[in-house]
């Protein structure tokens, strides 16, 4: 309810005004009475007043006077009373004057109803707009300081040293004590790791917004995203919720309870380290980082092993190498291991074993390097058997990649003896089912290698072999056109000349009346010089 004050000499006028106004406003204004400029100050003394509506003309203090006394004990800064002046024709122009006190309007008397409810309407709607201006002003100013807030603990989550500056060690210091730090990611079935704002969007579709159950939301330079709550009930609660709704892809990690606000990062450490624990199975939604810190096995590197594997590769031995690589990664004991184990093996797995590989045979197809480098993280991953079925998948296609190579270089070999028999006996009648038994090789396959090899079949590569050393015979210009076309092994004349004029698209005749042309223009330009 706003507080209103009436001054006027006239008690007429006030008593009017004031029934005027309870009649149209029944509960909207508090309304005081007073006579004249001296008794409404030491009411406005008593209780500050939001409206006053005052006569210019009174005694002992005219209204003018009070305006002046309200401005001068006014505090700096502060808006003061919305003020209406009463004012008759003659002191029109002295009502004016008092615009400088901040007056909003005046009155003319006799007072207009409408008049006197058009100026509160209009008082009534600025106070709205200031108040809804002051909120928003605020909101914003809020916002900022989260923001701000928010921005300095996710800066210090990603602090190697975790030495927090003055302003983080302030934002530390409103954390409620004890807190629990926890990580969360939401991965799909395919594996696809979900936006943190969109895992935030989840869990509040979920539960409710989570600033009002958490002290702090944060995102991590990884893109997970990271509460602050009062305990490990919390998480619980939340992990409860989303495994009724099948929500299966939901993880959490949380660290230990924290009773020192500077232990803000160690317990985010704890929670991320948790949160990597999911990976293993029994494919748990939710770890505790304070379950984690014994009972956990240990087993020295296996680089004995690793180094089997590496030799196995590029043999018949698929089924050895996928039980070597069960040994390597403990399956049997898979569910109480130290995760550290598996990441030391997945490291030495890239470097020893696969990176040897690529260095040794050169760089496979791209779809073995694209899958090679997702291998390379075991946290590309939503479980370890994810990761386990992609290696071991990686690993006899590495196989099949090393046993092509060496393929590749055999059939190189037999390549290279093929064509040099073509070489030494294009002239006799020869076939490519001679060719293919002079290398071992079965006729199909050797028709698909020797194409792959030459980039053309085997009858046009020996037409060409054939014509190549006729065009050389054709030069000398020693032997008949028909003593060249059984040099080269053409059956006959009319198949040589057929021949001859499909690769060179002359007849061997032209060709040799073109060469001699040559030679006897090139000796008369000799004689000219």
């Amino acid at each position: 309810m706003k507080k209103l004050l009436i001054i006027d000499d006239e008690k007429m006028i006030r008593q009017g005004l004031q029934a005027m106004i309870e009649r149209e406003y029944p509960t909207e204004y508090s309304i005081a009475l007073a006579g004249n400029g001296a008794e409404a100050l030491a009411l406005y003394r008593q209780e500050r007043r939001d409206i006053i509506i005052t006569d210019i003309r009174m005694p002992v203090m005219d209204g003018i006077t009070l305006l002046e006394r309200l401005a001068a004990e006014a505090e700096p800064g502060s808006e003061g009373p919305a003020v209406v002046i009463l004012s008759g024709y003659d002191d029109f122009e002295y009502a004016k004057s008092a615009i400088r006190y901040r007056v909003k309007d005046y009155l003319l008397k006799p007072i207009r109803r409408e008049e006197l409810f058009g100026i509160l309407e209009q008082i009534r709607r600025e106070w709205k707009e200031r108040e809804s201006s002051t909120q928003k002003l605020a909101q914003e100013a809020e916002g900022y300081r989260q923001e701000l807030r928010t921005a300095r603990l996710s800066a210090l989550l990603m602090q190697e040293a975790a030495v927090p500056t003055m302003e983080q060690q302030q934002e530390l210091s409103r954390l409620p004590v004890p807190f629990t730090v926890g990580v969360l990611n939401f991965y799909y079935k395919d594996g696809a790791r979900m936006k943190p704002e969109e895992v935030q969007g989840l869990i509040e579709r979920m539960s409710g917004p989570l600033a009002e159950r958490f002290a702090e939301v944060l995102t991590d330079w990884e893109g997970k995203l990271v509460l602050v709550g009062s305990g490990k009930e919390e998480f619980l609660e939340l992990s409860r919720q989303a495994a009724a709704r099948e929500l299966g892809g939901l993880l959490i990690g949380i660290g230990g309870e924290s009773r020192n606000p500077a232990e803000f990062r160690t317990g985010y450490k704890e929670a991320c380290r948790a949160l990597q624990y999911t990976f293993l199975p029994p494919q748990a939604s939710f770890m505790d980082y304070a379950e984690l810190r014994e009972g956990r096995l240990r087993f020295p590197l296996p680089e004995e092993e690793l180094r089997k594997l590496l030799n196995m590769l590029g043999t018949d031995r698929e089924k050895e190498i996928k039980s070597l690589l069960g040994s390597i990664f403990q399956l049997d004991h898979l569910q109480h291991l130290d995760l550290a184990y598996l990441e030391s093996v997945g490291r030495s797995m890239n470097e020893r074993v696969l990176d040897e590989v690529f260095r040794l045979h050169g760089e496979a197809s791209v779809e073995v390097l694209k899958l090679y480098r997702t291998v390379g993280n075991l946290y590309n991953f939503r479980h370890f058997h994810d990761y386990y079925r992609a290696l071991e998948h990686l690993l006899i296609t590495v196989n099949d990649y090393i046993i092509g190579i060496k393929s590749c270089h055999t059939e190189h070999a037999d390549m290279e003896e093929a064509l040099a028999y073509i070489e030494a006996n294009y002239a006799r009648p020869l076939n490519m089912a001679m060719v293919s038994n002079h290398v071992s090789l079965n006729y199909s396959y050797f028709s698909e290698a020797f194409k792959a090899y030459t980039g053309e079949s085997f009858v046009l590569y020996l037409k060409r072999v054939r014509i190549r050393h006729a065009k050389a015979l054709l030069s000398e210009n020693r032997i008949k056109l028909a003593g060249v076309s059984e040099a080269v092994g053409f059956e006959n004349s009319k198949q040589f000349a057929r021949v001859f004029k499909e690769l060179e698209g002359i007849s061997p005749g032209e060709y040799r009346a073109k060469l001699l042309l040559e030679r006897y223009s090139g000796r008369m330009g000799d004689k000219e010089s």
